[in-house]
């Protein structure tokens, strides 16, 4: 079950540039709603954020783009963890127009888990890494990396 649905809905008429397609704004906030509904999933929800002291911080986000998207198209976005390390996750968000396979835009993200205090990259605490590792384990692109050092991945 490698991906886990986060995202769906439907590219408006106010979401297209001027030449009728989907403009990169609304990639990188439909990845961003992706990416909030995958934290979740994980246990990073604003409960936890707030409780914990703990904010996540997006370091790097890459997007690809392969097929146009158009108003009235519908789209849905399934995520996988790619890799764990001890302070930072990277995901993958593949974006289809439904009915289709192949993905139309891809986002890869690497985001840090934080102190709010020291705004430095902290540990995720055991309760975290017992939902995150599964999940990784069920990621469908390629092999499976865990860090055992802190820092970035």
């Amino acid at each position: 079950m490698g991906e886990i649905p986060t995202y769906k809905g439907t590219v408006h008429p106010g979401q297209c540039d001027h030449m009728g397609h989907m403009n990169v704004l609304w990639y990188t906030a439909k990845f961003d709603e992706a990416s909030w509904t995958f934290l979740s999933v994980l246990g990073i929800h604003t409960t936890y954020l707030r409780d914990a002291g703990r904010r996540m911080a997006a370091v790097k986000q890459t997007i690809s783009y392969m097929k146009e998207l158009f108003a009235g198209d519908v789209i849905t976005v399934a995520t996988s963890l790619t890799h764990v390390g001890v302070t930072s996750l990277c995901f993958r968000h593949n974006m289809y127009r439904d009915g289709e396979t192949d993905p139309v835009a891809i986002g890869e993200l690497v985001a840090v888990h934080l102190d709010a205090s020291s705004r430095r990259g902290c540990e995720f605490p055991a309760t975290l890494r017992s939902r995150i590792y599964p999940l990784l384990a069920r990621a469908p692109n390629g092999p499976i990396a865990v860090s055992a050092v802190g820092g970035a991945p």
